[in-house]
């Protein structure tokens, strides 16, 4: 079994305890990560801060240039870093390999983007008429230590977009990957190490939640905290955040609002690859579906024969359909699918479990009584409710506590944007499916589905802060 290390100062580090890692497709034992103390994280972050000042002082062009190597060494060892991937959060090898290029890519644009920023000079004055005339010097310079808290579906990707904006804007990290990931997370700290960054200038941290959790980001060093995860988890770091910065990507329940004249076959298509792919395990998930009476019953037999096309299984043989993360999630999504059908669901496919692998599970005519019409399940369980008019389907997906996505399928361009303008979301689709990217574009939720824009320049410019430098001139 291999002991994989925290790089903290520039240094491999192991801790006195451990975490074993197993696959949850099969509980083979993948390696361990340390279990950091409280002592270990204050040194991890004294050393972040003594970097700061000689990383900030680089130019873009000289931060760039680190990020660029990061990124051809994770393309060259896609394979090897995808195929953890793929086991420890048992995900397609197709997709995990993808997801370690894609944030190759990402880190390149971001190292790109960051050499693109630019200040500016304003002129001006004040309101009295024999004021001198003002000059502005405004720059962008970095809030100091970034934390940067990452989830389990998308270890390398999802971290890769929080440590490059901040790198590249003059920060220094502290990186703390999920537990199930965190060797994902290691792999993708080789990279970084071995593109020769400066010690210090961004670190590792993994240990238990109920030890470090809480003290990692109550601690004074920590200057801006990213994190994704849950959004109980969310409401609790935006409390210990108190007056500094954070940037929160957290749950949400994107509805597909189907209208009468969407291209039905498409539509169908688009909302399954939206809704259950790597298991509907993802915050941007389809998670309802909001259909006009008048072409439901059509709809549902399409959605329902796309499902059916969907293979189940392994990880590695590319299964659309893989265990969920653990047996507690697998627990949940079971008790939404008992719920619905105990309140008198329609069971267009039929729920099947077999420890941690749950068969898609379809509904039809499901009531806002049941708690899959609200719940976000992260599982591949898909509810269709019926509506009567395109104001009930509004109604309803804007009473949710969440505000992540939407989707809406017509032909009628300005009906779709009529409807975008009223959904409280932070971004809606027009005929397809809810989806994070691309990397570039604004990335953000509303309500309880998180706090701040992310996308690689949005992300640059909220772990930067402005200063302006004025002076009188004659």
């Amino acid at each position: 079994m291999t002991q994989y290390k925290n790089y903290v100062n520039g240094e491999w580090k192991l801790s006195e305890n451990e975490i074993k890692i197993y696959a949850p497709a099969n509980g083979e034992e993948l390696g361990s990560v340390p279990a950091m103390s409280r002592e270990e994280v204050d040194y991890a972050y004294e050393s972040a801060k003594k970097a700061l000042p000689a990383w900030r002082a680089l130019s873009y062009v000289e931060r760039a240039a680190y990020l660029h190597k990061v990124a051809d060494i994770l393309e060259r060892d896609q394979e090897k870093i995808g195929t953890i991937l793929a086991k420890e959060v048992s995900k397609g090898i197709k997709a995990a390999i993808s997801e370690v290029v894609r944030t190759a890519d990402l880190i390149r644009y971001a190292a790109e983007e960051g050499v693109r920023l630019s200040g500016e000079v304003l002129e001006g004055g004040s309101f009295e008429a024999a004021s001198k005339k003002k000059i502005a010097v405004v720059r962008r310079e970095p809030v100091g230590l970034v934390l940067a808290i990452a989830p389990f579906n998308y270890p390398v990707n999802l971290s890769g977009s929080k440590i490059a904006p901040a790198l590249i804007g003059g920060n220094v990290v502290a990186f703390k990957p999920p537990t199930q990931g965190s060797i994902s997370g290691l792999l993708l700290a080789e990279a970084f190490a071995e593109a020769g960054l400066p010690a210090g200038v961004f670190n590792t941290i993994t240990g238990k939640g109920s030890e470090i959790g809480d003290y990692l980001n109550e601690h004074k060093a920590v200057d801006f905290i990213n994190f994704t995860g849950s959004t109980p988890i969310g409401e609790r770091i935006g409390k210990m955040a108190g007056m500094r910065p954070i940037m929160l990507e957290l749950g949400g329940k994107d509805a597909a609002i189907v209208l009468e004249d969407a291209d039905l076959a498409k539509t169908a298509k688009d909302i399954v690859g939206g809704a259950l792919s790597y298991s509907g395990q993802r915050c941007t998930a389809i998670k309802r579906v909001l259909v006009l009476e008048s072409v439901a019953d059509e709809l549902a037999g399409l959605i329902k024969a796309e499902v059916e096309k969907l293979t189940v299984g392994d990880p590695f043989d590319n299964a659309d359909i893989t265990p969920v993360i653990d047996s507690g999630s697998a627990d949940y999504i079971e008790g939404l699918v008992r719920d619905a059908q105990e309140k008198g669901a329609t069971e267009l496919t039929p729920f099947k479990r077999e420890g941690n692998l749950l068969w898609p599970t379809l509904f039809d005519h499901v009531t806002t009584d049941m708690r899959v019409a609200w719940e976000e399940p992260f599982g591949p369980v898909l509810p269709i409710i019926r509506v009567k008019s395109v104001e009930e389907a509004i109604e309803i997906a804007n009473k949710s506590e969440f505000g992540l996505q939407s989707a809406v399928f017509t032909q009628d361009f300005p009906k779709a944007f009529a409807i975008a303008e009223k959904l409280e979301v932070g971004t809606v689709h027009i005929n397809n499916k809810t989806q994070r990217g691309t990397d570039n574009f604004p990335f953000l939720g509303v309500k309880g589905s998180g706090a701040g824009t992310q996308g690689i320049r949005y992300s640059i410019e909220a772990m930067t802060r402005v200063k302006s430098v004025v002076f009188d001139i004659q």
